[in-house]
């Protein structure tokens, strides 16, 4: 049996039931439907709006975001190894490379400079994760151009080591006449006792005493300029010039091995000794020009003579004896 319901009727003072009509109780039953759904719907739109509840195509999108912030975390990792890996490079190529071959380093601005103008990163902006999308770019942008510097200075290092190479073939290294066919090293270059005059005069190259027809060499790469009596006190002489501004002088010949415009190797037979113009004896007088300046030619004998035979042959050049020519 249900329980009797009372309210106070204030009218009478007692208490009276509570009667429900049908319509009461219909009324009832639809406003609590309506109330349930309300909240129910409140509730669901507060938890949709949550972080507590994702639906399907939500739980996908935070994979995948996930999963690209690890992809540019994995990134970030390996554009921190390829710029430790481009920055030794760029070392090397600024101290080792360039300084070898007598090129200027690459500024450091010049290396790592951005890109001005308009904003190249624009259409990246308003994404979660801009920050992150944008700078990986940018060092991408940085390293490409690194890249494109660092690779036209290799363009260059290789041009310049193919002339290296033939700057060292070039270079007058070796002794014009061997040790073995040498009677001896007559003078030096410096300050001698003239063999005409008696007077004391500077001596531009080196005399090399040994007989009449003996093999003179070639001591670099090059092309026969002169060779020729026409200059005074050399009588028969040839010039060989090795680029590079190098010139060398082999004069007194007794007969050419060589003509005019011949191209020659370091070693190359080119003439032999003799006695013609202002020498009083058989010898090879020898001299190297460098941009037209003369120079001492005892700096370039690496290419042929033990430390031994050198100490022997800058002992005798120090002397201040008579030359011959």
């Amino acid at each position: 049996m249900s329980k009797v319901k009372y309210y106070y009727d204030p009218d009478t003072l007692s208490y009276r039931p509570i009667e429900f009509t049908n319509k009461k109780r219909i009324s009832n039953v639809v406003l609590f439907i309506l109330a349930s759904f309300v909240f129910g719907l409140s509730s669901l739109l507060i938890l949709l709006n949550s972080d507590r509840i994702n639906t399907p195509a939500e739980i996908s999108q935070k994979r995948d975001l996930e999963n690209y912030e690890l992809q540019f975390e994995i990134l970030s990792k390996k554009l921190n190894q390829i710029e430790a890996v481009v920055e030794n490079i760029e070392e090397r190529d600024n101290n080792i490379y360039r300084v070898y071959f007598e090129a200027s380093p690459i500024p450091e601005e010049q290396r790592r400079a951005g890109f001005g103008g308009v904003n190249r990163y624009k259409n990246l902006e308003g994404y979660d994760n801009s920050d992150l999308i944008i700078n990986a770019t940018k060092r991408l942008d940085v390293l490409s151009k690194q890249t494109v510097v660092q690779s036209r200075s290799l363009d260059e290092i290789e041009r310049l080591a193919a002339n290296k190479a033939e700057l060292i073939e070039a270079i007058p290294s070796i002794q014009p006449i061997k040790n073995q066919d040498l009677t001896r090293m007559a003078s030096g270059y410096g300050y001698r006792t003239d063999p005409f005059t008696k007077k004391r005069r500077f001596h531009y190259g080196m005399d090399f005493s040994a007989r009449k027809g003996t093999p003179i060499y070639a001591t670099g790469n090059g092309v026969v300029k002169r060779a020729d009596n026409r200059s005074s006190g050399y009588g028969k002489h040839i010039r060989i010039d090795h680029d590079f501004g190098y010139v060398s002088l082999y004069a007194h010949l007794s007969k050419y091995n060589v003509r005019r415009g011949q191209r020659v190797k370091r070693g190359d037979i080119i003439g032999y000794v003799g006695n013609t113009g202002r020498s009083v004896g058989p010898h090879l007088h020898y001299e190297i020009f460098k941009d037209k300046k003369r120079i001492n030619p005892l700096n370039f004998y690496y290419g042929n003579l033990s430390q031994k035979e050198f100490d022997a042959l800058l002992t005798q050049s120090r002397l201040e004896n008579q030359s011959m020519d």
